[in-house]
């Protein structure tokens, strides 16, 4: 039996989330660049419905530390399985592939790796100063994982100065055993707190239609304007496959204003909310 229960009728796609997939050259060059330098990303691996759109502006979202996390989380499409180290080679093809892309804003993220004693810090350092080396007018954001509350870990991700760091705590605390069981939203809300607290711009994100109610995310949202935080992004859940949990409801365009709005009233510098919206979804536009 599946860990989750899918018996029941999932909910019709509303029309605002239904997706043009287009195919030109520019996603084909992009998409086999991305294979020829052997790289992960987090567009193909998490099925994001921005994919075509992103790779056919010539951007991606660099997933380094493999394609195996040890965690999981409900939400997820990139599953557990036996992890590998690092590879030493891969801050170098990342760099290369921003530099092919000529990138002005770079999306770092990985897998979570609690096999790892920095939890892989050192690999997004390496990888943060590659592509720094290739492409010195580029900005830089990382999204890193929770490093399970390691100052030393967050400070070897600083020490390389990414120009903005981004840690999501993804859902409301109500939710977290069933959604996210092996992270804890206190630690998250710590991590990003220590992030402005060093004078780094700071983000975070969540999704909406895992079972919250609207109360709830702005509970959310009061907790990281509480904590400074300057960058926060919202969007609608989509079920990556049946054996995820289904969709409890696909939230109005009109609503996700509504959640950008009070953000803003909480003095969040910039909400950015909307159904398709993804952590690193025109992440240029606040760099």
């Amino acid at each position: 039996m599946s860990l989750h229960d899918n018996s029941e009728p999932s909910l019709r796609i509303p029309p605002w989330l239904r997706v043009k997939i287009p195919c030109n050259t520019t996603y084909t060059a992009t998409r086999n660049l991305v294979g020829d330098l052997k790289l992960n990303t987090v567009c193909q691996s998490a099925k994001c419905p921005n994919m075509f759109e992103c790779f056919s502006s010539r951007t991606a979202t660099f997933l380094i530390l493999g394609n195996a996390c040890t965690r999981n989380c409900a939400f997820c499409n990139i599953g557990r399985a036996a992890t590998v180290p690092p590879d030493p080679d891969e801050p170098a093809r990342v760099a290369d592939a921003a530099r092919q892309l000529e990138l002005r804003h770079a999306v770092i993220t990985s897998v979570t790796r609690d096999d790892l004693e920095d939890g892989g810090a050192a690999h997004f350092a390496r990888t943060i100063e590659a592509v720094r080396t290739a492409l010195p007018q580029c900005t830089i954001e990382v999204l890193i994982p929770d490093f399970q509350g390691s100052l030393p870990a967050l400070q070897a991700v600083m020490r390389a100065a990414p120009d903005i760091i981004n840690h999501n705590v993804e859902t409301s605390p109500a939710h977290y055993t069933r959604i996210r069981p092996q992270a804890d939203y206190a630690q998250s809300l710590h991590l990003l707190e220590r992030v402005k607290a060093a004078g780094f711009r700071s983000k975070s994100g969540l999704m909406v239609g895992l079972g919250e109610t609207d109360e709830e995310v702005r509970g959310v949202l009061d907790d990281l304007a509480a904590i400074r935080c300057d960058i926060v992004t919202i969007g609608q859940y989509m079920r990556p496959s049946r054996s995820h949990p289904p969709v409890q409801r696909y939230v109005h365009p009109d609503i996700f204003e509504e959640y950008a709005e009070y953000g803003r009233q909480k003095g969040i510098a910039h909400m950015f909310s909307a159904p398709l919206v993804r952590s690193s979804y025109n992440a240029a536009m606040f760099a």
